[in-house]
């Protein structure tokens, strides 16, 4: 039975790809088969460019994330790995020699694998008991070292006797850092050398000293996310010795990178400042034997992630407004040069050559799905190895551009338009907003959105689409960061809402057909807009905080909140009655659909419950969609599919006047195509 229904999903998608002959809208169906390009990995000699490429698989009912690699000179793109298990964390040994992985295509668990980078069998490095997080491999090569947890063996006997519990706050698998010999582990998988041990520290990122005989690690007091301020920096010697703090300050301190020459340790910091959720993330340097950090990067405005430490100078990489960049600081001078070009550019997955001149990256862009670069550092030239974009070329797509507009309190906001590919100034168009989450995201020109909002077809029934990047947004410093502290929703909304107003004003926009919708973050603005403005003619509510009490005694994350709204519900109701949707819903109007995770513990369903009923307690038309054994993202096709098929129909209804929809029965791929190439009059 299996099989069949595997084989009549196939022939409905491929049904899909017969109609995707000649030019036309995507359907959701392609939209959610588009493959999409991960993290890239750069051989240490700049020979080849790793990477993986994540697929739908129908029969699994997952995205399954394949290796492939491409040789830099001929542009010759091989797929490495193949089957129902996913591949990341791609590593080079130091020298170039093999490409490591990790999958959990041994019995499930995340285990380390490598292959030549010229083809063959992957080989399983490690026998571990339980899934392998990260690995590095050591400079001389001899030696791997990685995160990963203790098998809960009480947990198991517990069971046995009493049934399955957890003591909330109490009960961690705490991540500990493990080695083992490559050469031995090339013949045989091996169990690893624990390094790191007890319950007062769960490793988190970490890095090898050049010299191959220590490791600086950031560790939290525990793996819960409360505790994330609590990084601080250790050392360990690898061939045993107690762990030395290094950096112990409040505030959370990660990301170590050795010097070249093993004397110092660049890393990642707040440097104290405990409101690390709108905070620029800073990289200071700290002696390898101890000492006082020195910070770098007080006079640059963003969060700097850095990425390695060569003998020119410590390369990060950072968001600048819509774009990404790579830059290089001089530790002894401060002085901070960008590399990367054009402007626009947006670079992710960068990983540096041995000598730091050439980088491997990925970036997409308008007029282009993400797609895997090599680039000459010095100067700056970048190649496209793939072409992934290839299989956009018969979609009819809207066209991205960035704008800006002054909110009401004078704040000047970006987002990004999608206009139809026939746009015509002299017409008004219906405007659909898309929210991000975060708050700390960031929206940027993508080519084509193809997971839960099917924002093209839209355009193509003669819509435009509004992605705002509101106040709290990443890439535009500090300041703007910690604009919506103690004004969320509020001054999101004002954003928002000018957006909307600017293009009115400019006649682009019809105000009678407006939309508004968005995930987390974006999920709560949107409910924010749904109960205190009738603007909208419908708003979907995707995992959204409908009330801030309710959220932070439910949530995984309660530091978030305090940090954004500075105080408990109990200390200051006011704030907390200010900011939520909630207090607004007698003087909701609005159409809602509310689509939220059955388990989601980031943004708890309480959430979608309580606005739900307090919609239809007034009488606002409201459907409520639950997708099964999901948390707080939806993660297979499948229920991808259904996101978007269920956003699709429902702003169909209410902005062009298609059958209202029943979200109990499905439509079919061939409804669901057909439709979209029909524009209003």
């Amino acid at each position: 039975m299996r099989r069949l229904i595997f084989v009549f999903l196939t022939c409905l998608w491929a049904s899909a790809g017969a109609y995707a002959q000649g030019k036309h809208v995507p359907t959701v169906e392609e939209l959610i088969a588009l493959p999409t390009i991960g993290g890239a990995a750069i051989s240490p000699d700049g020979r080849y460019v790793a990477y993986t490429r994540s697929a739908a698989d129908l029969e699994t009912d997952a995205f399954v994330s394949q290796v492939w690699m491409v040789d830099t000179t001929t542009s010759r793109a091989v797929q490495m790995t193949r089957g129902t298990a996913s591949a990341s964390d791609l590593r080079w040994s130091p020298d170039g020699r093999w490409l490591s992985f990790i999958s959990n295509r041994h019995e499930k668990i995340g285990q380390v694998f490598a292959m030549r980078p010229d083809g063959g069998e992957a080989v399983r490095l490690t026998d571990s008991a339980t899934d392998i997080g990260s690995h590095i491999w050591s400079p001389d090569g001899r030696t791997i070292a990685y995160t990963s947890s203790d098998a809960d063996e009480d947990g198991k006997t517990r069971k046995k006797t009493y049934g399955d519990y957890q003591v909330i706050h109490r009960e961690y698998q705490f991540v500990h850092l493990w080695t083992f010999p490559t050469a031995e582990a090339l013949e045989k998988p091996q169990k690893g050398t624990r390094l790191t041990h007890g319950h007062d520290r769960s490793i988190d990122s970490f890095d090898w000293s050049p010299d191959s005989k220590h490791l600086a690690f950031a560790a939290t007091k525990t793996p819960d996310l409360i505790d994330g301020l609590s990084a601080d920096i250790y050392v360990i010697d690898v061939d045993g010795g107690a762990v030395r703090p290094l950096v112990t300050q409040q505030g959370p301190d990660s990301s170590p990178r050795w010097s070249p020459d093993g004397q110092s340790i660049a890393f990642s910091t707040t440097m104290g400042d405990m409101l690390a959720f709108h905070a620029n993330q800073r990289i200071a340097v700290v002696p390898a034997t101890g000492g006082t950090p020195r910070v770098l990067t007080d006079a640059f405005d963003e969060s700097a992630s850095p990425l390695a430490w060569r003998r020119d100078g410590i390369y990060f990489t950072a968001l600048a407004k819509t774009a990404s960049h790579l830059f290089r600081i001089d530790p002894a001078t401060k002085a901070i040069a960008r590399l990367s070009a054009p402007d626009a550019l947006a670079l992710g997955a960068v990983t540096l050559t041995r000598d730091a001149a050439r980088i491997g990256f990925v970036s997409g862009a308008a007029d282009r799905v993400p797609e895997v670069f090599v680039a000459d550092v010095k100067p700056f030239t970048a190649k496209k190895l793939t072409d992934e974009t290839a299989q956009t070329r018969d979609w009819t797509l809207g066209t991205r551009e960035v704008i800006n507009w002054k909110s009401q309190d004078g704040e000047t906001i970006e987002g990004v338009l999608i206009k139809p590919a026939d746009y015509d100034p002299s017409r008004k168009y219906p405007l659909l907003c898309v929210i991000h989450g975060g708050p700390t995201g960031v929206d940027r020109p993508t080519h084509v959105d193809a997971r839960y909002y099917p924002v093209d077809l839209w355009v193509a029934r003669g819509a435009m689409v509004l992605k705002v990047n509101y106040r709290g947004s990443a890439g535009y410093g500090e300041r703007f960061r910690r604009l919506n502290v103690n004004n969320l929703g509020v001054g999101d909304a004002w954003d928002v809402l000018s957006g909307v107003d600017a293009l009115i004003a400019q006649g682009h926009v019809d105000p009678d057909k407006l939309a508004c919708m968005g995930w987390s973050q974006g999920g709560y603005i949107s409910a924010f807009l749904t109960t205190s403005s009738t603007r909208f003619k419908a708003i979907s509510v995707g995992a959204g905080i409908s009330n801030w009490a309710t959220y932070y005694y439910n949530t995984d994350i309660t530091p978030f909140t305090r940090q954004y709204l500075g105080a408990d519900p109990a200390a200051d109701p006011a704030i907390y009655k200010k900011t939520s949707p909630m207090s607004y819903i007698g003087q909701a109007k609005t159409p809602t659909l509310i689509q939220h995770g059955e388990l989601d513990r980031r943004v708890p369903i309480a959430n979608a419950f309580e606005l739900r009923q307090g919609l239809e307690d007034r009488g606002v038309p409201v459907e409520m969609v639950i997708y099964k054994g999901f948390g707080h993202g939806i993660t297979k096709p499948k229920a991808q599919r259904a996101v978007m098929d269920h956003n699709l129909r429902w702003f169909n209804h209410y902005l062009f006047g298609d059958p209202a929809p029943d979200l109990t029965h499905p439509t079919v791929p061939a409804a669901t195509s057909t439709a979209q190439d029909t524009k209003p009059e």
